[in-house]
């Protein structure tokens, strides 16, 4: 039996299910919540022809083990192959554990001092690079559209084009992408850009890391901006970290055209609202409510990791009460902080600092009847956390830098129009979306103790009108509002899409 080619191929580190083995037998499963960037991804094959999508992604494999390695999925989502890639626990380890998160990562959120070269396995990064692209081009049809998913899968470009020269290769970077200096403290710079500069187009969330992509491309690749587009007004406000006035949308390198887009990922907005009204939600909101006495709720929600800023958000805090003694006993930090990759040093010395952090506020500040914060480890069920965030007076979001920050979009959807106020890092992506957010620098203590004191002090009638001028926001650039744009993109590339409402984002 002849297997059909894909004309739409989603390449990913990520399986686009949850595989569970139940009485001997393996079920795939839906994500347990359905709002992420993997169920966003898998809707994408709904707007293909029936059977024309296919994913690739890696699945942890012991050396010679046999399993299936296409297998196909039906959900909401139609039909669509899954080609799984067997990688060992030493290649996961060398290829994502370290090169991934110890040397490229702290690079592209501009932390070149935890830039760690000594423990590096190139040659296993490049061969599990490659073994992505020749799963790819082995599901793809030849002129089909590529779409290749984040830093960790950097050179899978430079590959497929050697092995299909059709190929319309898109990809899109869920990182900030740093300026050229910090950029070029990589080794492996050259190779790194050569490969990008292999796509169609190379897509980014906001306008400021695109013309990053362009000046680095332009110094060390010779690559021409030969077209700029003003920004959006929706994403250019002026004085902002991030903030940019126009954006490169093409180069011309080595006789070829590349591409570059922004367009930042939204969230479900209209699954948020429908979730937060459910007679279930509404139960759980007074049960929050009454639990928390008339006191006021500070949410603070990521993952374990030095560049979310939760070790800022928390000295933040301590340094509230220690500043306003009246609201001992008058406000509560909830933290969550959930560990998103085992095995990493950094992460555990991270996680004991939010630890001991909130054991000294507990230790210094508790009473019989009330804890300063409350922490969780493990993560909060969708429909929970956003009943938290309903309730939640103040959303604390001081990364020290992060691509976009999904945290900051889902809390004001949640909000539903109702009175709160957002304290947002200049450093997110988001920010430039959300000017009505209390911005804030988490670099310096003073400005984030204002942010801070102003959203506690914020008048009602103020914190409404914000919150729905950012819903507006949320809802009008929402996750299908980013789907649209992307497939207007793919057309562009040469794959139709008759449902495509091609919703203008940003450098449109």
């Amino acid at each position: 039996m002849t297997q059909t080619k894909s004309s739409l191929l989603i390449v990913y580190h990520r399986q686009p299910y949850e595989e569970v083995v139940v009485e001997g037998r393996t079920e795939f499963r839906p994500n347990r919540s359905p709002n992420g960037i993997v169920p966003t991804l898998k809707s994408f094959f709904r707007r293909t022809d029936p059977g024309a999508g296919a994913w690739v992604a890696w699945k942890l494999a012991k050396p010679g083990e046999s399993f299936e390695r296409v297998v196909h999925i039906d959900d909401v989502n139609g039909g669509y192959e899954v080609s799984r890639l067997p990688l060992t626990a030493e290649e996961v380890e060398s290829f994502y554990h370290v090169t991934s998160k110890e040397a490229l990562w702290p690079v592209l959120h501009s932390f070149p001092w935890l830039f760690s070269y000594d423990n590096v396995d190139w040659d296993t990064f490049r061969a599990v690079n490659r073994k992505f692209a020749e799963a790819a081009a082995a599901q793809a049809a030849d002129d089909a559209v590529i779409w290749i998913h984040d830093y960790n899968l950097w050179l899978v470009p430079a590959y497929l084009r050697a092995l299909k020269p059709k190929a319309r290769i898109a990809f899109y970077h869920h990182t900030p992408f740093p300026a050229a200096d910090v950029f070029n403290i990589l080794p492996w710079r050259q190779e790194i850009l050569d490969s990008l500069l292999c796509c169609d187009q190379v897509g980014f969330h906001i306008p400021r890391y695109a013309r990053n992509f362009a000046e680095l491309a332009r110094s060390g690749a010779g690559a021409e901006i030969t077209e700029t587009r003003p920004v959006d007004p929706a994403f250019g406000a002026m004085g902002q970290a991030l903030s940019e006035p126009d954006m490169p949308v093409r180069l011309r390198v080595d006789g070829r055209e590349v591409a570059l887009d922004s367009a930042p990922v939204g969230t479900d907005a209209g699954l948020i609202r429908e979730v937060v009204r459910r007679p279930e939600s509404r139960a759980l909101q007074a049960e929050i409510r009454e639990g928390l006495g008339g006191r006021r709720m500070i949410m603070a929600v990521g993952r374990t990791d030095y560049t979310k800023g939760m070790v800022e958000s928390l000295q933040s805090f301590e340094r509230l009460l220690e500043r306003r003694p009246g609201l001992i006993g008058e406000v509560k930090l909830v933290v969550t902080s959930v560990r998103a990759a085992t095995a990493m040093k950094i992460y555990d010395s991270t996680q004991r600092d939010i630890e001991a952090l909130v054991g000294r506020i507990n230790g210094r500040f508790s009473k019989l009847d009330w804890t300063p914060v409350v922490l969780f480890s493990n993560s909060i069920p969708f429909e929970t956390l956003l009943s938290y965030y309903h309730e939640a007076d103040i959303c604390l979001t001081t990364p020290l830098r992060d691509g976009l920050n999904l945290v900051a979009k889902e809390y004001v959807a949640a909000k539903d129009r109702t009175a709160g106020a957002l304290v947002l890092s200049e450093f997110a992506g988001c920010a430039v979306e959300l000017p009505d957010a209390v911005l804030t620098n988490p670099y310096s203590r003073r400005n984030l103790d204002r942010a801070l004191d102003e959203a506690l002090d914020m008048p009602e009638a103020e914190a409404v009108r914000r919150m729905r001028r950012m819903d507006d926001a949320v809802h009008g650039c929402d996750i299908a509002c980013w789907a649209d744009h992307v497939f207007a993109g793919f057309g562009r590339l040469g794959l139709p899409d008759p449902a495509a409402r091609a919703l203008p984002v940003a450098a449109e």
